[in-house]
């Protein structure tokens, strides 16, 4: 009887990991846009790009979902040169070529129809610390030109600089970080 039991539950397991299907992220429309109060005068902007990783999605039970992705540290982008070189370098980053950030997730709690805080890892300038983000799910449906399934995302979160050892000129330059996070994932085939 216990085996019996047993292999059910195996059973029931493998069918639950199965029920999740893989997407690749579509990095053309793809983007981490972050902002910072510099000195009390102005709201800087900037923008990761470039990211490579995948969403295990289960529709009919999101919680079961996970998502994984990386991106270069060099790909940061906040539109002026200088300041790109600067964070590139030692009194922040100090980033090289092979330097990646990444994030996964470790659970997901649905809070509504279309919305969850996805808790997970984040690992930036060798620095892993947890962190949530408030998720929502903008739309599963066929991408009209690509057709195949596609699925959308955004998320938003806010990280303190200072946890990942970039918190140079702090508070002045704020601590505080805002993320907002929107992604495209098509179905992998």
């Amino acid at each position: 009887m216990k085996s019996l039991v047993m292999a059910a539950l195996l059973s029931a397991s493998a069918s639950m990991a199965f029920a999740a299907e893989k997407y690749t992220l579509d990095s053309s429309h793809s983007q981490v846009v972050f902002s910072y109060e510099h000195l009390g005068f102005s709201t800087t902007y900037g923008m990761f790009s470039g990211f490579e990783g995948e969403i295990m999605f289960d529709q009919d039970s999101p919680a079961n979902s996970s998502v994984s992705v990386s991106m270069p540290t060099k790909s940061m982008f906040t539109g002026w040169e200088k300041r790109d070189s600067h964070f590139m370098a030692d009194d922040f980053f100090g980033a090289t070529d092979e330097d990646v950030i990444t994030f996964s997730s470790t659970s997901i709690k649905v809070t509504g129809d279309d919305t969850a805080m996805i808790t997970g890892d984040l690992t930036m300038n060798d620095v892993t610390k947890s962190v949530v983000l408030d998720a929502k799910l903008n739309q599963v449906a066929d991408h009209p030109i690509a057709g195949k399934p596609w699925v959308g995302f955004n998320a938003t979160a806010t990280l303190l600089r200072s946890d990942f050892g970039v918190g140079k000129f702090a508070p002045h330059v704020s601590d505080e970080v805002k993320v907002v996070i929107s992604l495209e994932a098509a179905k992998a085939e």
